[in-house]
């Protein structure tokens, strides 16, 4: 499993011009699913997630996570993080779960998120997703398990 968290403020998602969520300011986070990935990877990365610090204190350091400072989690699935363009141009999915399995697993990580105290707001899985957000920092980081 991967997942690029990303610290955001204002974020709105839409499908077919239809706001379908939106956070006023946390972290946006991209999940990408693999081929015999489990429930346990799941629970991992949303710990990992809801804990991360990476949001500034009073002395300006990154000491806070997102439950510290009540921000939200925008939750996408985005299967193309296991995109492998190593051979050509036009990257292969093969190392992407197939739908049926990833859906489940991406909704188990909604829950375990929302477990350890995080709001938690979804995209549509499957969907095509126009994001609009604004970067704060720019802050990235990239987790795997």
């Amino acid at each position: 499993m991967r997942a690029v968290a990303q610290r955001v403020k204002r974020t709105t998602l839409k499908v077919d011009g239809v706001l379908i969520s939106e956070i006023p300011f946390g972290l946006v986070v991209f999940l990408g699913i693999k081929t015999e990935d489990t429930k346990a990877q799941a629970e991992y990365l949303a710990k990992k997630i809801a804990n991360l610090r990476i949001f500034e204190d009073e002395n300006g350091k990154m000491n806070l996570s997102v439950k510290d400072v009540g921000g939200e989690v925008l939750l996408v699935s985005q299967f193309t993080l296991y995109g492998d363009a190593s051979h050509g141009n036009r990257p292969s999915f093969t190392l992407a779960e197939h739908p049926e399995r990833a859906e489940p697993l991406y909704e188990y990580a909604v829950e375990c998120l929302r477990g350890h105290g995080v709001t938690v707001k979804k995209g549509v899985f499957g969907a095509d997703m126009q994001i609009e957000q604004h970067n704060d920092g720019p802050v990235t980081i990239l987790l795997e398990i």
